[in-house]
Parts: structure tokens; C-alpha cells; sequence
């Protein structure tokens, strides 16, 4: 009875994408995930030895019936620790900054503020091992998580800069690494340095720091489920990229032709070599595929925090990669 009874919660949504006959090509894939319910989606390729191949199916933009375009930029989320962590091993390597220092060290006015500034380091800080609570644990996030849930959308916009102060008091206490640390090392804005260290060596000119640095007219449709409007214009500070960007950078950062010196041996002891972004309308899968010398790139622009949008996404995801492994990317 037991049995009977827990077949009625089986997400079967996920066990028809799980089983159902792999296609024989990524495009094909890529056309099915659309009938899972995401509305559009970009997926690059780059595979040792060959030409990079591009795939899109869906839209770009929904209400205005805009096909996906896979040269679009995307919000990619947390992927952009991967950017934060090498600028922080480059300036750990350069001695501008120590690992082993401590949040005191580098913020004396935050002691007293931050419970145990004194033993948190730099390194716990890149790990995320500080212990400080995460932004999207914290109160105001799920306020206005919850709004998006009930489909106030106009609220949730209106309630945006309500976020965003918010946002920044969190940083202030939480100390971002990624943010204010190396804007006061470095004199300047973390992007710029990222884009003189990572960007400009590797040729990378489809990468911006925030939706205010590009033309929004270039950037995928975000969109959450049970909502019409598109959310692309809400700012959570997340980077955007083309990707072939976010690819290009990934094969750097895995094969070390983006590390000098012993830069890879710090980077190696701080953090890891692939990552995923989510947030309300984008998420992203960036991997590098040791086995098949493959980067594989997914940017889905439908998200559902209470669903199985991302559940979904790492199962296409998965699928892409056996076809790519067995010869079927075209």
C-alpha cells in the first residue's frame, strides 16, 4: 500500500526525461528539452581538435517571439566565482594578499560585527567555509523570493531596490570576498581587474560585469515560472556572457593556460575547476570533461525554485554529454 500510495509523488516529469531514447544529436537533445517546459535554451560545445558548435532551440525572448540566439549573453549566476576565485589566486600570487590572513586583518572595522573575524581567513572566506550565513538565506531574500512565488511581479519589481539595499548590508556584513575585498586591494573595480587579468589575455569580449554594462537588447529573456513578464531587468549582480565566453574561460582555466608562474598550484588548494549558476529566470552548467577533452556550456532561461526546472536541466544537461561522448554532437 505503502508503494502505491508514494507513486502518486514520484516526479514522473523526471523519470520520462530521465528514460526517454537518447537522441542522436545535441540539437536533437536540445529541441526536446524545450517540451519539457523551458522556454529557451543555449547549449556550446568545444571539443579537443574540433570547431566549437553553437545550439539553441526556443525563444530569446517569448512575447515578442525572438528565437533563441546562441550567441546571446546570459546571467551566469555563481559561475562568476570561478572569475573571483582566479583573480584572488592572482593576487595571492603576486603577495598582495595572503590566504592565511584574516577577515580582521584585511576588515578591522568589521571586528565585533562579524562573530570569530578574527580566525576567519582568506581562504575559509574563497571556500565558503566562513561560516558567515548565505545572502539567499537570509530574511530579505525570502521576502522577495516569496513574492515572485505568488506572482506579484509588480511588487517584486518595486521591491527590488528594497533587495538590492538590502543586498549591500548583507555584503557589508558577510564580506563578500569576491566584491569588496579586492576593489580595496587593488584600488578599483573587481571587474576591471578581472577583465585586465582574465578577459583581455584570453581575447574574451562578450563578458560584462553587470547588466548596466551592456545592451539589454543583446541579453536572453529570464523568465520564472507562472509569471508572463520577462525579469531579465531585475539586477541580482550577476556577470553576464556569451556561452562561448563562459567556455573559452572554462578550457583555460582547466588545460592552466590561464595561470603563470605557480598560479594553478594556489588556485588547485582553493577552489574548484567547474560550477553552476541559478537565479529567479537563468541557469547554468559550466564543465570540463577530462575523458573527452570537452567543455560543455548550458544556459536555460525558466526557472522554478519550488519545481523541477533545475532537476530537469542537469538531466538534459547529462543526456548532452553522452551524446557528445559517444560521437553525436552534430
Amino acid at each position: 500500500m505503502g508503494t502505491i500510495i508514494s507513486m502518486f509523488f514520484v516526479p514522473w516529469i523526471l523519470v520520462r526525461a530521465w528514460i526517454a531514447p537518447l537522441p542522436d544529436t545535441v540539437q536533437a537533445q536540445v529541441d526536446e528539452a524545450i517540451g519539457l517546459g523551458f522556454d529557451g535554451m543555449i547549449v556550446y560545445v568545444d571539443q579537443g581538435g574540433k570547431e566549437p558548435a553553437f545550439y539553441a532551440a526556443g525563444w530569446k525572448d517569448r512575447e515578442n517571439k525572438i528565437p533563441a540566439n546562441p550567441h546571446s549573453l546570459f546571467k551566469i549566476a555563481s559561475i562568476g566565482k570561478l572569475y573571483d576565485a582566479v583573480a584572488i589566486t592572482k593576487l595571492v600570487s603576486d603577495k598582495r594578499l595572503s590566504l592565511d590572513k584574516t577577515l580582521a586583518d584585511y576588515f578591522p572595522e568589521l571586528v565585533g560585527r562579524i562573530e570569530n573575524a578574527e580566525r576567519i581567513t582568506l581562504r575559509m572566506l574563497v571556500q565558503h567555509r566562513s561560516g558567515i550565513p548565505n545572502l539567499t538565506d537570509t530574511p530579505i531574500f525570502g521576502q522577495i523570493h516569496q513574492k515572485i512565488i505568488k506572482k506579484r511581479l509588480n511588487a517584486y519589481l518595486i521591491c527590488r531596490p528594497t533587495l538590492n539595499q538590502g543586498r549591500l548590508r548583507i555584503f557589508k556584513h558577510q564580506l563578500f570576498v569576491d566584491f569588496e575585498l579586492i576593489e580595496r586591494v587593488v584600488g578599483y573595480s573587481k571587474f576591471q581587474y578581472i577583465k585586465e587579468e582574465i578577459l583581455i589575455p584570453l581575447g574574451l569580449k562578450n563578458t560584462f560585469g553587470s547588466i548596466r554594462d551592456v545592451d539589454m537588447e543583446e541579453v536572453m529573456s529570464g523568465y520564472y515560472v507562472g509569471i508572463e513578464d520577462d525579469i531579465k531587468t531585475a539586477d541580482y549582480g550577476s556577470m553576464l556572457a556569451t556561452a562561448e565566453d563562459v567556455g573559452i574561460f572554462l578550457r583555460a582555466l582547466n588545460d592552466g593556460t590561464l595561470f603563470e608562474g605557480g598560479e594553478q598550484e594556489i588556485y588547485s588548494s582553493i577552489y574548484v575547476y567547474k560550477h553552476t549558476g541559478l537565479i529567479p529566470g537563468y541557469q547554468s552548467i559550466a564543465k570540463y570533461h577530462k575523458d573527452i577533452d570537452t567543455v560543455v556550456i548550458q544556459f536555460v532561461n525558466t526557472t522554478n525554485f519550488d519545481g523541477y526546472t533545475w532537476n530537469l536541466s542537469e538531466i538534459v544537461y547529462n543526456r548532452i554529454v553522452k551524446i557528445v561522448r559517444r560521437g553525436g554532437s552534430s
